[in-house]
């Protein structure tokens, strides 16, 4: 099972985050997310050495210039879409993707069918006003009565308190955001490190 932090928008963090092994690392290139990654961040991360830890860039209903902008500075990047992007805007780009499936109902999980060409679906919880970042959980009783082909990325409201919980749905990956924030968008090494520590324990 792999481990997603995401929303880093530190570089402090992020050292810490590959130094400890964290499978993933999400950067937020969404306008209104108080956790989006500034020009001068994205541009540090071209000589960064992630170590083996995979970047993740998250977009919302972008235009292709935008992805376009990150793929040419950064080497081998994951492209996370968590808006209304349909499968063929995915795959235009040659590069892994993950699609996020917003959960409200039964049938918000019928979407999965809709995106045969992502490397992994991400499952995060719906939200009216939002795409994502709610820092809720979703229904985790709704996965029990489906079968994901897909690798499936599990999202939503995860922190030190439900992680087991969260693991024992058994996931391709763990996507952690909010959980490890000690206020919005700042991220704290302790509860990190908590996680970390649970996550390899678990």
């Amino acid at each position: 099972m792999k481990l997603k932090i995401c929303g880093i928008s530190d570089i402090n963090i992020l050292k810490y985050a590959c130094e400890e092994g964290v499978d993933f690392a999400g950067f937020i290139m969404v306008d209104d997310s108080p956790r989006k990654i500034s020009n001068n961040f994205l541009d540090s991360l071209e000589t960064f050495d992630f170590m083996e830890t995979s970047p993740v860039f998250v977009f919302v209903n972008p235009s292709v210039d935008e992805v376009k902008k990150v793929i040419t500075k950064i080497k081998n990047p994951i492209l996370q879409f968590h808006g209304d992007e349909e499968d063929n805007f995915c795959k235009q780009f040659n590069q892994p993707f993950w699609k996020t499936i917003r959960i409200k109902n039964f049938q918000s999980l019928e979407a999965i069918n809709d995106f045969p060409s992502a490397d992994s679906l991400l499952l995060e919880t719906f939200s009216d006003d939002a795409y994502g970042g709610t820092g809720k959980v979703f229904d985790w009783n709704l996965l029990k009565n489906i079968s994901l082909q897909n690798k499936f990325i599990l999202a939503g409201g995860i922190n030190i308190q439900n992680l087991s919980d969260a693991i024992s749905q058994n996931p391709w990956c763990i996507d952690v955001n909010s959980g490890v924030e000690s206020s919005l968008a700042l991220k704290d090494k302790t509860l990190i490190d908590q996680i970390i520590r649970s996550f390899n324990n678990g």
